[in-house]
């Protein structure tokens, strides 16, 4: 029965609201005409009624003259993460909430089977509100459409005069300076670094303006350049009080029903500046004459689970930070120093608490059985990992000697036979260059290293991994949901890409054939030790999918297993926490395991972990790229060698040896020629010398500027003379033309770059 038969009348204003309060979807005065039957001159009358319902508040009217009750959301609208409700639901909060009120409750679904829609701290979406309720007013909303995450503060440095300042922002991608009123300074003063809000000018034109809210000390100050990258990623970086409490009242673990591990020398091998030690190792030969060569493994992990429980403050906390994230001169901790440096860090000669997993292996490295167990541990020391492998070596200092023959040989020796079950697995063996930024006792940068990769590094590798695809096997055998380690087997578009360039080197991808790791190993091996090394590892890993988190198994491509869980580092990963709980409820190991709101709730989780992995990784980028300039700051006007790391249509990105540090040399001061971007082999070439600038060339360039506060790099060719020969033009198809000309020089001896024309 429609509302006209079901009436028998003109409308009344409450018929109206209770139509447009009860009706599924968008409703216009169109909508109301029809359902009522309203023709001729009654349109008039309702269009009445209906102005009447907005002028005494009872009705709105959207933007594409959609009509809703005045105490009800628009039903398309743009919301923002607010964090969960108590059993661990996502809600949201419509951007910029005006009402003196608290904001209505929005309850955010997901599409089952969808990624990349989850929301996290910082996220907006465009979303379809669906009422659920009226009092009070709740909400489901389907998300539409991810948009930008809302804007963060203006972090910059405070420039200080009489009538107030400028604020220059510390983002590269922001030209843009701030004035700020004498009144809106916050007492800050000139130098200082500053996170301030920008307010709307009363008068048009003119700089933008804003209001210093908070002072982060002299930007001269070498412990800034990470504070820039952690207030420029919004990472919380300060425990609440009530969280800090909670730690504080942590208790060391009795033996209890735990095994007691304390006789066994369980050794954690870390960085020199480790301040977190979350697994210890140890092996021995198994002694079963069955397994003749074979090896008994234990890897004994920080049992954090104990400590951090679910739902609990230090829980809600730790989901919210989702990792720690690691900067030169500090570390932002998932937990508070009491358990990430106290009792939950595996440190010698203290008795922890800890999750431990025992396996056998045969002398291929093939594992025959594992179990886990909760456990109560004493490091019987903790080195480094030069350390190790000088005594390895045979080279042994005071720490290591008494360890050489009882635990580190025996160690070497279980590792070794896990090389073998590697090697037979092929997983991807990218060859990239890592470096280390060190810091004098100031905070200032000393020198640039590269990284070591010893066999003490693999050695823990390879132990690490073992145990995380043991944690994966028993979670599944249980049928208890996991958070996996997702890394799925390339893309179509990237590989026929990357199939494109290496024919150009003469190599061959193979078609066709399953994706495996092997396939691209046959490719690296194939350039080893030649010019085009370094080039071939950057476009490889280029092709390769981002990893994240998620109970749904796809595997892990780059290291060939079919299941990977991550499970070693629970002081630093909420994931590897998520494990543990799993295995708790698995093994019936306690009354701390993963309930049931968070099994419900994990794809969400999982997104909000990817998400706060892929931030600290950025800031920790950001952060090594102001280091960088800092370092490189004493060096403007000298010449380097650098190679090429990135080709785009506005100039060459170029990674100076041996430093790392990465510039740009803008396309309008590049040789005397006409260029094209050819993005299929990632160069720049000249159509009328045939002038070449490719991935992974050596070049001379010269620092010609370095910004502290953006890290940001500008370089010039120290010889930009193409080898000059007429009429090698290109016509390569889907490329873009680049027209600039050779900076020209006037009388007075001065340069000038044109513009890109």
């Amino acid at each position: 029965m429609t509302p006209k038969e079901r009436l028998g009348h003109f409308p009344t204003k409450d018929d109206i609201l209770d139509f447009i309060r009860d009706f599924k979807g968008k409703v216009t005065k169109r909508e109301i005409t029809r359902a009522f039957g309203i023709k001729g001159p009654d349109k008039v009358q309702l269009k009445k009624m209906l102005r009447e319902l907005t002028n005494d508040g009872l009705l709105s009217k959207d933007q594409n003259k959609a009509l809703r009750p005045a105490d009800r959301l628009p039903n398309v609208q743009v919301i923002e993460f607010a964090g969960t409700d108590k059993h661990g639901d996502p809600l949201g909060c419509p951007v910029n909430w005006q009402g003196d009120d608290t904001p209505p409750t929005i309850y955010i679904s997901e599409k089952k089977g969808r990624r990349g829609t989850a929301m996290g701290s910082g996220d907006r979406a465009l979303a379809r509100l669906i009422p659920i309720q009226d009092d009070p007013p709740t909400y489901r909303a389907e998300i539409i459409k991810m948009l930008r995450a809302a804007p963060s503060a203006i972090l910059g440095v405070f420039r200080g005069s009489d009538e107030g300042g400028r604020i220059l922002p510390t983002d590269k991608k922001n030209r843009d300076e701030y004035w700020v009123d004498r009144d809106d300074t916050s007492g800050a003063k000139d130098g200082e670094l500053v996170s301030a809000e920008a307010v709307r000018s009363r008068r048009s034109g003119g700089p933008k303006r804003a209001r210093i809210r908070e002072r982060l000390g002299d930007v001269a100050s070498a412990k800034t350049i990470s504070m820039i990258a952690i207030h420029t990623h919004d990472i919380p970086y300060e425990f609440p009080e009530n969280v800090l409490r909670a730690a504080d009242a942590a208790k060391p673990v009795p033996l209890g029903n735990r095994t007691d591990l304390r006789d066994i020398p369980l050794i954690t091998i870390d960085p020199a500046d480790a301040r977190d030690h979350d697994d210890a190792v140890w092996a021995k030969a198994d002694d079963d004459p069955s397994n003749k060569g074979g090896w008994q493994i234990i890897v004994a992990i920080a049992d954090v689970a104990h400590y951090v429980r679910p739902d609990s403050t230090l829980d809600k906390e730790a989901v919210k930070r989702g990792n720690s994230c690691y900067f030169p001169d500090r570390v932002v901790s998932m937990l508070p120093e009491a358990l990430s440096a106290g009792l939950c860090s595996l440190q010698p000669v203290q008795d922890r608490a800890c999750m431990a997993l025992r396996f056998w292996i045969d002398k291929n490295g093939h594992k025959i059985k594992h179990e886990f167990f909760r456990g109560l541990m004493n490091s019987h020391a903790n080195i480094t990992y030069q350390q190790a492998q000088s005594a390895i070596d045979g080279d042994t200092c005071d720490a290591t000697a008494p360890l050489r023959e009882s635990v580190l040989m025996p160690l070497y020796g279980a590792y070794k036979a896990l090389t073998v079950a590697r090697s037979k697995r092929a997983p991807l063996e990218l060859d990239l260059p890592e470096r280390k930024i060190q810091l004098d006792e100031h905070g200032h940068v000393k020198g640039i290293i590269l990284r070591e990769r010893l066999d003490a590094h693999k050695l823990v590798e390879e132990f690490m991994i073992s145990a995380n695809v043991c944690a994966a096997e028993e979670l599944e055998k249980h049928r208890v949901p996991a958070m996996y380690r997702v890394h799925e087997v390339p893309p179509f578009d990237k590989l026929e890409s990357l199939r494109e360039f290496l024919e150009t080197l003469d190599l061959n991808l193979a078609k066709g054939s399953v994706m495996m790791p092997r396939l691209f190993n046959g490719i690296l091996a194939k350039v080893k030790d030649t010019p085009h090394e370094q080039m071939v590892n950057q476009v490889v890993l280029r092709s390769q999918t981002q990893a994240y988190y998620s109970p749904e198994n796809e595997g892990h491509f780059g290291l060939a297993l079919a299941r990977y869980a991550h499970f070693t580092s629970p002081i630093r990963r909420y994931a590897d926490l998520l494990v543990h709980r799993g295995l708790i409820r698995a093994l019936k190991l306690g009354d701390d395991g993963l309930t049931d709101r968070e099994i419900l709730n994990l794809a969400n989780i999982g997104e909000q972990i990817s998400g706060t992995e892929r931030r600290a990784m950025a800031a920790e980028r950001d952060s090594t790229d102001r280091y960088m300039a800092s370092y490189l700051a004493d060096h403007v006007g000298g010449d380097f060698i650098g190679r090429i790391s990135g080709v785009t249509r506005f100039g060459l990105f170029v990674s100076l040896e041996p430093s790392g540090g990465d510039g740009l040399i803008p396309i309008s001061s590049i040789g005397d020629d006409y260029y094209v971007l050819d993005e299929e082999n990632h160069r720049l070439l000249g159509e009328r010398y045939g002038q070449e600038f490719k991935l992974g060339d050596i070049i001379d360039v010269r620092l010609t500027e370095a910004n502290r506060f953006t890290g940001g790099l500008k370089l010039e060719l120290v010889n930009d003379e193409a080898a000059k020969t007429p009429n090698r033009k290109s016509n390569r198809p889907g490329t873009d033309r680049l027209k600039h000309k050779k900076r020209r020089h006037n009388r007075s001896g001065n340069t000038s770059r044109p513009k890109r024309r």
